[in-house]
């Protein structure tokens, strides 16, 4: 983190980027805790929907001494309070919150015990974890206590009358220093399962805490994984359904059994139920993708080593998310699948359609060309005509015109002058005709 420094860091770089510092300090915003064995830490992780960071902060101001905590202090999305006899962590992320108790463990229920009861003594105000806002998805109360893990045998024995002789699973683990973890992944009457881990005398507490984190964050992580399994496992009978129409459609555009737009609007109507559904749970199937990969990356780390006739957590992992986990995946591919084979057969549809358009197109383009035949015909015939019209009536006055000569005393017979002119007159009318015709065309 950044630290006082006595000079000015101004000085010697240009102005900071905006997200310099935020991105920097991001690495130490959530510490690991520091604990000091026998531990007892009380964890609950809860869904956050709908719960702003007022009502959580609201509700951590009911612990004993924390009524002036101020909503800016939740601003990085971890607190930690250090209470009488107690730390109470606070983290937020974007779909769950977690709050983490510490505090030390009973002598009672130390290694030793039988089945012993843990919520009696928590030094909680009572009724402060029931009212915490938001909905259960995780609780775990995992015990730390020293033991000689030079004889895992006899204290993996001492660890399942710890756990009332319910089956376990169980790891060491760590490099050299080795811990005995401990679990059944049972889900009891209190609403809480259980863990237990034992460490040598001498271990550290950001050992401690380090190995608390990761066991309680493979357990979050593994929930959080399934959360994609029901939505799953209800979209199966939807997409069966989906593909089982699609098929159908495929049969009737190939034996053309129904008409395009029949086919059409019944395609649509289909695209439109699996885009929705891909829009609804993409996100859903995505983050199993990553908290599954958490769950991997966090056992990876603990370093786990088999003890003889029991499961590791790895194992136990292996066995019983993995399958959720390619039910899931498996139906994000066939609903991906699903989607691109509708795209295909709409591609298809639409290349029927326009071949189909093309040819009435071309139907539509050869009636429209013998309609221009026709017209030009009709236009010879009505240019013939008009020639003659317009000839007779020039005729028609050449006549008048001669006659009227001859009545003025000219020496001419009207009827033969007109008759002599009617071949110039049919020219002279064809001649302006064309004229009239050519500078047209030659316009348009």
């Amino acid at each position: 983190m950044l630290t006082n420094i006595p000079y000015d860091l101004t000085d010697l770089l240009p102005d900071n980027d905006p997200q310099r510092v935020a991105l920097h300090n991001e690495v130490h915003a959530r510490p690991n805790p520091r604990i000091r064995l026998p531990a007892l830490i009380v964890y609950v992780v809860v869904i956050n929907d709908g719960v702003t960071r007022e009502k959580e902060c609201a509700h951590l101001r009911q612990l004993p001494g924390q009524q002036a905590l101020m909503l800016e202090q939740l601003e990085n999305n971890f607190l930690r309070l250090r209470l009488p006899g107690y730390t109470l962590r606070w983290e937020r992320h974007s779909e769950f919150t977690r709050y983490s108790l510490v505090q030390h463990l009973p002598e009672i229920a130390q290694l030793g015990a039988t089945d012993p009861e843990l919520l009696s003594s928590l030094t909680l105000p009572q009724s402060w974890l029931a009212d915490i806002p938001g909905r259960t998805f995780a609780a775990i109360k995992l015990a730390m206590v020293p033991g000689d893990i030079q004889q895992p045998e006899h204290l993996l024995a001492q660890a399942r009358r710890w756990f009332g002789g319910n089956p376990v699973v169980a790891s060491l683990i760590g490099r050299e220093a080795y811990s005995l973890a401990v679990t059944d992944f049972m889900l009891r009457h209190s609403g809480f399962e259980r863990m237990l881990v034992i460490m040598p005398e001498d271990t550290s507490e950001t050992r401690a805490g380090r190995v608390s984190q990761r066991l309680l964050e493979i357990e979050t992580y593994r929930l959080m994984a399934l959360r994609g399994l029901p939505v799953a496992k209800q979209l199966i009978p939807e997409l069966t359904s989906a593909e089982q129409l699609l098929a159908d459609i495929t049969a009737r555009l190939e034996n053309k059994a129904a008409s395009d737009q029949e086919l059409l609007d019944i395609l649509i109507a289909l695209a439109a139920r699996v885009e929705r559904a891909t829009v609804e749970h993409a996100y859903r199937f995505a983050a199993t993708q990553a908290y599954s990969k958490l769950v991997t990356q966090r056992i990876g780390e603990i370093r786990e080593k088999a003890m003889p006739g029991t499961q590791t957590i790895g194992e136990f992992m292996q066995r019983r998310l993995t399958p959720a986990i390619a039910t899931v995946d498996a139906t994000a591919q066939r609903m991906s699948y699903l989607s691109a084979r509708i795209a295909q057969t709409s591609s298809l549809l639409r290349t029927r359609v326009d071949i189909q358009t093309e040819a009435q197109n071309q139907q539509l383009l050869e009636k429209l060309t013998h309609g221009q035949e026709l017209q030009l015909r009709l236009q010879s015939t009505v240019e013939g005509l008009s020639i003659a019209a317009i000839s007779y009536y020039v005729i028609s006055l050449l006549l008048y015109v001669a006659k009227a000569g001859k009545a003025a005393g000219l020496p001419i017979h009207p009827e033969m002058v007109t008759g002599a002119l009617v071949p110039v007159v049919l020219w002279a009318v064809w001649r302006a005709t064309r004229r009239i015709h050519d500078k047209f065309f030659k316009k348009h």
